[in-house]
């Protein structure tokens, strides 16, 4: 039982394994709904760990976690001027950074040196933070609302739930799932990825109801993706960038190699709320 805990332990905490990326920012632009990127920029630009991504509601800045003084801190990055605001200086490293609703707030997991893993709200002006789900350890979420969070529990097994802020109730909703997730508000639905078979799905949650179905199969084992559009999918496999058309279903698209800019091994991917720009993770060459 122990080995099979410690195994465990170290599969599920993919979100802390250090690993020498950069996060840069693309034009997105569309043409009739195929979509093609240029003018990457590195806004991380840092030794170390640089990753997820989120972007303001304004559209302005974009939050993601970065490595710094040998930990992992929160970083606002503001797109005109190009300028840098740390936003965490806590013992701990923080990951996984995203604004909560129209706030002045955001959320991010904490990991303490005692291994204490919690999601956590910080204020976007001092270091003020106060944990949002107590005792559970979440490992990737996504905001459904202002009161319900979708969550990657670590447990075992790791899984999928809903975790309600005012009444602290826990809905379970599937297991064995990926670290994307999505909230697509326009077609009332949370995506996740399904790990469940060989073939690995791009699954959702009806918000309503809470009934679970299949939309199409990921790029094979591939699992970072977002919404372009409340009907496309952009993902990456690799140095590529792929979309799918719900709508279409005509199958995944390839729509930018990013080996011409140097870059590859595609991760976690952020579309800003405009639709113009896409910030994506890439290892560092």
């Amino acid at each position: 039982m122990l080995k099979s805990t410690i195994k465990l332990f170290f599969l599920c905490n993919i979100l802390i394994a250090q690993g020498d990326t950069e996060v840069y920012i693309f034009d997105l632009i569309s043409n009739a709904n195929n979509y093609s990127i240029n003018n990457p920029i590195n806004i991380s630009n840092n030794d170390g760990y640089d990753n997820q991504p989120s972007f303001m509601k304004n559209g302005r800045s974009i939050l993601f976690s970065s490595t710094r003084n040998g930990q992992t801190d929160i970083v606002s990055y503001n797109i005109r001027s190009g300028k840098k605001t740390w936003l965490t200086n806590t013992d701990g490293s923080e990951y996984s950074p995203q604004q909560i609703g129209n706030s002045k707030t955001f959320s991010a997991i904490r990991l303490d040196k005692d291994g204490t893993q919690l999601l956590y709200k910080y204020s976007m002006y001092s270091n003020k933070s106060s944990v949002l789900i107590p005792k559970l350890k979440v490992g990737y979420y996504a905001w459904a609302n202002k009161n319900q969070i979708y969550c990657f529990i670590l447990g075992n097994p790791p899984t999928f739930e809903i975790f309600d802020l005012k009444t602290e109730d826990k809905i379970y909703i599937d297991d064995q799932i990926g670290r994307s997730i999505h909230d697509n508000n326009k077609n009332n639905f949370v995506s996740y990825i399904s790990k469940q078979n060989k073939d690995w799905t791009i699954n959702t949650v009806n918000k309503k109801s809470r009934e679970t179905q299949i939309l199409t199969n990921t790029l094979s084992r591939s699992e970072d993706l977002n919404w372009i559009t409340s009907k496309t999918i952009i993902m990456g496999k690799e140095n590529k960038l792929y979309q799918y058309e719900l709508s279409r279903n005509s199958g995944w698209i390839e729509i930018a190699d990013l080996s011409k800019y140097g870059l590859n091994k595609i991760s976690r991917i952020s579309v800003s709320p405009k639709k113009d720009k896409v910030a994506i993770v890439v290892e560092k060459n």
